[in-house]
């Protein structure tokens, strides 16, 4: 596991920093349990916890944090119809927006010739 940590925490006993370890910078992002966060900083900090277990806990957290993406992903492959009907609701949708904008850039440099009633 290549990620960049400290590099002076050479041995599991080791106090290690925790700023600029990118993979607190991580679990400070994705992982939603803030005290168990909180609990291995301090545990690295003062030695003890090693940069490969926590490696694989990042690991951990953001594999639960893609699952559902993943999840949905598949769902979208499997109902290509559903994502088609999406497209074309989103497309008639910016049609409307472009439409509206469209009559108001002619209106406002004088190219509404047909518009004069």
């Amino acid at each position: 596991m290549s990620m960049y940590t400290d590099p002076d925490h050479i041995h599991v006993q080791d106090p290690g920093k925790v700023e600029g370890n990118t993979v607190f910078t991580y679990l400070d992002v994705f992982d939603p349990d803030k005290d168990k966060v909180a609990s291995l900083k301090e545990q690295y900090q003062k030695g003890g916890l090693g940069d490969v277990k926590l490696k694989q806990y990042l690991y951990q957290v953001i594999e639960a944090e893609l699952m559902p993406i993943r999840e949905r992903r598949a769902n979208f492959a499997q109902n290509t119809a559903e994502v088609y009907e999406m497209l074309q609701e989103g497309s008639r949708k910016a049609n409307v927006v472009a439409n509206q904008t469209l009559a108001e850039v002619r209106e406002a440099i004088g190219l509404n010739y047909f518009d004069h009633k």
